[in-house]
Formats: C-alpha cells, sequence, structure tokens
C-alpha cells in the first residue's frame, strides 16, 4: 500500500510539473512578440478579436475589402436564416468534441480538455452570424489594411476541411463545420487565433495557447 501511494504521489507530483511548465511556456510566448514592428493603419477594415474566457475568436464584417463570407458560410447552413441579415461573422477553430461540449468554463469535463490536449485530428471551424459586437472588456478592435485583412482571410480559409457542414452549434445563428489541421496543447483554438493574426502580420505573441496570450495584445 505504502509503495502504491508513494507512486501516487510522484505522480501526482509529476502532473503538477507538467501543468507549471505548459503555463509558465505559456505565458513566456504569449509574451514575445511576433510582427514587433507593426503598427495598425489609419483606414482599412475594422476586425474585432473576442475571448469567452475558453476560446478566442474572430469577427469579421461579411462583406469587406473584396470578401464575402456570405459565399463562405451560407444562411442556409444555420437553423434561422434570418440571423444571416446581421453584418458579421464570428469564426474560431478547435477540437470538435472541445468546442461543442465546453461553450463555457461551467461545461468543462476534464476528460474532454485531456483527450483535446493529447491530439485530435476532428477539428471544427465554429461560424456565428452576428450583429456588431458592442465595446466590451472582452472584446478587441484592430484595424487592418485590406491586404492584411486577406492575408487573415486565407489563412481561415485554409483552416477550413473539405466536409462542409458537420453541426448545428450552440443556438439558432451558428454551426460547425470541418475543419483542417489537428489540435493538440500545442496548438489550441487560441494559438488558432495568434496564427491567424500573425499571418496577417499583427503584432502578437510568438505562441498563444491561452486566451490572455491573445488579447494582452490590444
Amino acid at each position: 500500500m505504502s509503495r502504491a501511494l508513494s507512486v501516487l504521489g510522484w505522480l501526482g507530483r509529476a502532473l503538477l510539473f507538467v501543468i507549471l511548465a505548459y503555463a509558465t511556456a505559456g505565458l513566456v510566448g504569449g509574451s514575445i512578440p511576433a510582427n514587433a514592428g507593426w503598427t495598425p493603419p489609419a483606414q482599412g477594415v475594422r476586425i474585432l478579436v473576442e475571448d469567452n474566457g475558453i476560446h478566442t475568436g474572430l469577427v469579421l464584417p461579411v462583406r469587406a475589402a473584396g470578401i464575402d463570407w456570405s459565399q463562405d458560410f451560407p444562411a442556409s447552413d444555420i437553423a434561422d436564416p434570418r440571423y444571416a441579415r446581421f453584418g458579421w461573422v464570428a469564426v474560431g477553430w478547435g477540437d470538435r468534441a472541445f468546442y461543442v461540449e465546453t461553450p463555457t468554463w461551467s461545461d468543462v469535463n476534464p476528460l474532454t480538455v485531456l483527450r483535446a490536449a493529447t491530439g485530435s485530428a476532428r477539428t471544427v471551424l465554429h461560424v456565428e452570424h452576428v450583429d456588431e459586437p458592442p465595446p466590451a472588456p472582452d472584446t478587441r478592435a484592430i484595424m487592418l489594411s485590406e491586404e492584411q485583412y486577406r492575408r487573415l482571410v486565407a489563412y481561415i480559409r485554409a483552416s477550413r476541411g473539405p466536409g462542409g457542414k458537420v453541426a448545428g452549434g450552440y443556438d439558432v445563428n451558428d454551426v460547425f463545420y470541418d475543419g483542417r489541421g489537428s489540435y493538440s496543447a500545442i496548438r489550441t483554438c487560441n494559438e488558432w487565433t495568434g496564427g491567424a493574426l500573425r499571418a496577417a502580420g499583427v503584432r502578437v505573441g510568438v505562441w498563444t495557447p491561452f486566451p490572455i496570450d491573445v488579447m494582452a495584445w490590444f
């Protein structure tokens, strides 16, 4: 019995060390800037970055700089097509089970988190048809040039898989699409958001696994 308790104690200490090391690495990676010389243009395309405490995502105008998201995400894909009249789409990426099962902290299941963290190829794009979000502590506005915005769009489109719509969303105005790429503790939903901003040329952390790693820059 004492040997078993000793092994369990060792495993517990090892797990705590891994968690602390991961958290520290994430905060360090999020504090080192990519695109350090970036400054927002005076004019261009205004986008938003949002954070619900677990998932960060991008909120984009439906039509801007020659991009029309209604062609990528048609009204017929959501339960209530009337919401597609809104002028914005909120887009995020992540593990399918993690995204579908953990919309908020109250829904977090440790086993779902663990399975996602160890690696999953079943990823999705989450798309919500929304009105322009009002100013709020969990939302940041960013101005991009048209060229930067088109690079952001290319990153998002490259994250969509060939399978089309895979599930309804949390409500009548959102939907999940087949995603491309693998989710893990290294490439989280927040790192996807950070990667999109880095691809556009925006100053953000070189590695952004946590929401704060993204949001603290704006």
